[in-house]
């Protein structure tokens, strides 16, 4: 399985807080673990936009054009691929979060918006790079 680890806070414990806003996170991880929407739209708000530069020119899909990336078949180094929470930072009923995502010939990392809702954490928003992985 991905290795989901949570980040060290600087080696200092991580609050209740900060763990129940990692939940949705985690979400997202089994969603690119499993190739699996379901994931996403559990992880993210309906309104969610995932955005980034690929090749120099800014892509903004909503949750609903994102989702359609995932086809429901793990890929074929699933069991080599890495995910970390960095860091993450709680304030109130918001959040920042950072990822790194290691995809066999890809690294990327993530920027989370999140929020504390009704429903619990969501992923607000979604920034992104990816940059060929490093030997």
């Amino acid at each position: 399985m991905t290795d989901m680890t949570h980040p060290t806070q600087s080696n200092s414990k991580l609050t209740a807080e900060q763990l129940a806003a990692c939940a949705p996170i985690e979400q997202y991880f089994l969603g690119h673990a499993h190739d699996d929407a379901s994931y996403m739209r559990e992880a993210f708000l309906p309104t969610a936009h995932i955005e980034s530069m690929r090749e120099g020119v800014f892509t903004s899909w909503p949750l609903d054009v994102y989702c359609e990336r995932f086809g429901g078949k793990p890929a074929a180094d699933e069991a080599t691929r890495r995910r970390t929470i960095d860091w993450i930072e709680v304030t109130g009923s918001a959040a920042s979060a950072r990822v790194t995502l290691v995809h066999g010939a890809m690294t990327f990392t993530d920027y989370f918006v999140l929020l504390q809702t009704q429903d619990g954490w969501k992923i607000a928003n979604k920034a992104f790079v990816g940059q060929p992985t490093k030997a």
